[in-house]
């Protein structure tokens, strides 16, 4: 049975390696797929994920229809066994319908990657509609972590090196060192987005001490 599925977790857990590696995985079994994503960090058109692989996809615009483009490929005899959705948390709520009726009614297979809260801890449209509908969600079990070691559970918008707490929900960023004026997103504690305390605003001391190397055991 065809399954819609969400993998959900904070920024850094790893939502798009495991998205090129369930692609694999399924090519690799002579299945067919397409992968979609929207405003990825790489560019227009890609796939990527921070450990430096990437693939080919088709960006997901606000015009864009998943039933039509399916229906479009397996009328002229396309294959389309599975499809790989990535950054769904920027999809209209119309979108993830129509990725539950590709699901329903043509038994393809769709597999949605994103993060489920903006950096106000709202969720966004997609993510809702898709937690909402999906046949399964499941939290990546891969743990990012705040900058003072606790699990990292909200995603951060920061601007000018102090955290952001109002603005538009969708600003392109990244999790790199950015120039003034320019938007980082950084992985925070619940504690530290509370205290609007970024990795810029914490003192030496406070940041974790790697332990020393001992003897191996």
């Amino acid at each position: 049975m065809a399954e819609l599925v969400f993998f959900t977790g904070t920024m850094d857990c790893g939502k798009s390696t495991l998205a090129l590696q369930l692609h694999h995985n399924h090519a690799a079994r002579g299945r067919a797929g397409l992968i979609f994503s929207r405003h990825d960090r790489a560019g227009e058109g890609l796939l990527s994920s921070r450990l430096g692989l990437q693939t080919d996809a088709l960006e997901v615009d606000e015009e864009l229809d998943f039933w039509d483009v399916v229906v479009g490929r397996v009328s002229v005899g396309t294959r389309v066994d599975y499809l790989i959705c990535d950054e769904a948390q920027f999809y209209r709520p119309a979108q993830v319908d129509q990725l539950a009726r590709v699901v329903d009614e043509i038994e393809v297979d769709v597999f949605t990657f994103g993060i489920a809260t903006d950096f106000r801890t709202e969720l966004f449209p997609g993510s809702k509609r898709l937690i909402e509908i999906a046949d399964r969600v499941e939290v990546l079990q891969v743990d990012a972590l705040c900058w003072c070691g606790r699990r990292a559970t909200v995603n951060a918008r920061v601007v000018d090196g102090a955290m952001a707490v109002e603005g538009a929900q969708v600003v392109v960023g990244d999790l790199t060192s950015a120039g003034r004026g320019a938007v980082e997103y950084e992985v925070l504690c619940r504690r530290h987005y509370m205290r609007r305390m970024t990795s810029r605003q914490a003192s030496p001391d406070q940041l974790p001490v790697e332990p020393e190397a001992g003897p191996l055991r």
